[in-house]
């Protein structure tokens, strides 16, 4: 034994004397590179936020419900579903602040539901932040919080990153705030992951865990390139693959949120279907590329512009499609009103057409005056046909149909229902989204506000008790 640990000691002892009489590694290059790490900790670690949502979940519950339409007279022609109670839950993500004043980009799903969001600044200073818009489908949000004179980032532009480039993730995975990891831009581009309904992720190796969701993907020089969303993982940790929304995409919906509490999207009004190597081949094309037009909605603005069925469409403004997800993405991020040009080939003809963009039908709001109340609603004209033949409404009803309720919200205590037509606020009509909005101004200095609504065939009064 005494030899043994001798020699071991004696081969220590050896390489430690051979390390220090080492000529030195010239690592300049190295130095530079982590060093450049660091800068981007320092500018952007600040602007960094930690997020914790409180929702609720699900337990039956014996209260008894405050709905208007639940009485004997009512439930016979509904029914009477079980009512339920809801167990207080945390979610924990990371956020980025994008002004000075207060606003913070992340992602939609750490905030959906959520009862009550507490955000933690780097400096560890504690805020309740509010919920200014979300859009689902790209799973992004903006909340705010009331504070001044903040640090805050800046977006670079997504499509000039390159893949190899350098970036770095920050965020708080597994609520270890103000963590730095780095790493490159594996792919850009990545579709048809069913994350979300639009798609057009970066892919990273910079390691990204739970937690890390709504946090910043930056260059070298501490701009967002990506928000950081999703891993592919088979344990729940970082497996090497994470996938970030690009900045051009977030800081488009962010404007619009921010601007207009709600994300508005062009609309073509057509059905479109990929073309692959046979179809091809039976419509005599030389290459995959391009858009198939399977079937236009009557009086959209595709039909007004001349489109046809069977129209092959192979740009948009000059720019050649690829394939149906990233020209369906383009269209989403125009505004309605936008013009757009079309390239198209019929009858073996190359064919140009200018299309004013109308208003997808699943744009929504998701207002500050909405989310007072707990409430997302939508224009009478954004709803599908069918749905509006589903609940038994006309096509010429006036108001504004609620899409979804917010759990405990004032609105579910008043017994405000998806499917419900708000016709008018305070004797005043809504007529539209602004009217809602007009109607629901300075909410929080009322102690009140009387609704007329319509439900299936049924028309009735509610009071809401703000206070």
């Amino acid at each position: 034994m005494t030899r043994i640990a001798t020699f071991l000691l004696i081969t220590t002892s050896i390489l430690f004397s051979s390390s220090i009489e080492a000529t030195p590694i010239n690592n300049t290059y190295l130095q530079e590179t982590s060093k450049a790490f660091s800068e981007v900790g320092k500018k952007a670690i600040p602007a960094v936020v930690f997020i914790k949502a409180e929702y609720n979940g699900t337990k039956h519950r014996s209260s008894k419900s405050r709905d208007p339409f639940d009485d004997e007279f009512f439930r016979g022609f509904f029914g009477s579903p079980k009512s339920i109670n809801k167990q207080p839950q945390i979610a924990a993500g990371s956020g980025c602040l994008v002004s000075k004043d207060g606003y913070i980009l992340t992602n939609n799903h750490i905030i959906k539901d959520a009862e009550n969001i507490n955000v933690t600044l780097n400096s560890g200073e504690d805020f309740e932040a509010k919920v200014i818009g979300t859009d689902p489908k790209t799973d992004l949000a903006i909340i705010k919080i009331e504070a001044n004179n903040l640090p805050f980032l800046e977006f670079a532009n997504s499509s000039d990153i390159e893949i190899g480039e350098w970036v770095i993730a920050i965020g708080a995975p597994f609520q270890l705030q103000a963590s730095l990891t780095v790493g490159v831009v594996s792919a850009k581009g990545r579709q048809n992951l069913r994350i979300t309904d639009l798609e057009d992720f970066i892919q990273t190796d910079a390691a990204i865990n739970p937690g890390n969701s709504g946090g910043p993907l930056l260059d070298l020089n501490a701009r967002i390139v990506g928000i950081n969303t999703a891993i592919v993982s088979q344990t729940g940790g970082y497996m090497g693959i994470g996938f970030a929304i690009p900045s051009n995409m977030a800081k488009h919906i962010m404007e619009q949120i921010i601007n207009n509490g709600s994300v508005k999207r062009g609309h073509l009004g057509i059905y479109l279907q990929h073309i692959d190597k046979e179809m091809a081949e039976a419509l005599d094309l030389k290459s995959t590329d391009g858009v198939l037009i399977a079937e236009i909605t009557k009086k959209s603005s595709a039909e007004q512009a001349g489109l046809m069925q069977g129209d092959i469409i192979i740009a948009y403004n000059d720019i050649p499609i690829k394939n149906m997800q990233s020209f369906r993405n383009e269209i989403a991020l125009m505004t309605p009103g936008d013009k757009v040009k079309l390239t198209v080939i019929r009858d073996g003809k190359k064919k140009n057409f200018t299309v004013s963009l109308g208003d997808s039908p699943d744009s929504h709001i998701t207002s500050n005056q909405s989310l007072e109340l707990g409430i997302d609603v939508s224009e009478m004209k954004d709803i599908d046909h069918e749905i509006i033949k589903k609940w038994q409404y006309t096509d010429n009803l006036e108001g504004v149909m609620i899409t979804s309720v917010k759990y405990n919200s004032i609105a579910e205590r008043a017994g405000l229902k998806p499917g419900m037509i708000i016709m008018q606020i305070n004797h005043k009509k809504t007529k539209n989204i602004s009217d809602f909005n007009e109607s629901l101004k300075d909410i929080d200095k009322k102690r009140h506000i009387l609704m007329l609504v319509r439900y299936q065939n049924i028309t009735k009064f509610i009071t809401i008790r703000l206070k």
